[in-house]
């Protein structure tokens, strides 16, 4: 199987979580992480249960393959994530020496691997690969769905 095949597989398991959050009313944004080929983190965006601002799919994923591994390096391993990191997951991401991060949609808000470039500023501590656009499509769809239907819930609640 190509790689771009393999990639899409994995995605659709973090869109799997993705799901789940979006079932959960949190912003549906999907993670897993993988090791030698082997899922060892799977996450979804947990913000308003845990009343957390930290709790994004990537930083819970983080945590459990930290302790999957018991080592906060990250080496050799691989984080999919249905969404582009925002700067306190890419930060996390970098900090844990993640090899290779692949997203599925670009967050037009933020931009952090495209615009902002951090991938730069912090090229002295390790080079991470990113695969962007995978499953675009699939990706930009959850979280347009569940947008407009937060925004359809809201008109509603105005009427009565």
């Amino acid at each position: 199987m190509d790689s771009l095949n393999i990639h899409a597989q994995y995605m659709r398991m973090a869109l799997a979580e993705a799901r789940k959050a979006f079932e959960e009313e949190e912003i549906p944004v999907g993670c897993i992480i993988l090791c030698n080929d082997r899922v060892i983190a799977r996450a979804h965006n947990q913000r308003e249960m845990l009343k957390d601002p930290t709790a994004h799919a990537e930083m819970i994923a983080i945590t459990q393959a930290a302790a999957y591994l018991e080592n906060w390096r990250l080496l050799d391993t691989t984080i999919y994530v249905t969404l582009e990191p925002c700067l306190m997951c890419m930060g996390a991401i970098l900090e844990a020496r993640i090899s290779t991060l692949v997203y599925g949609t670009a967050d037009n808000k933020i931009r952090t691997v495209s615009t902002f470039d951090i991938l730069r500023e912090h090229n002295a501590m390790q080079r991470l690969g990113v695969v962007s656009n995978v499953l675009d499509d699939e990706c930009r769809a959850i979280l347009q769905g569940f947008f407009l239907n937060k925004r359809n819930n809201s008109e509603k609640n105005l009427v009565r």
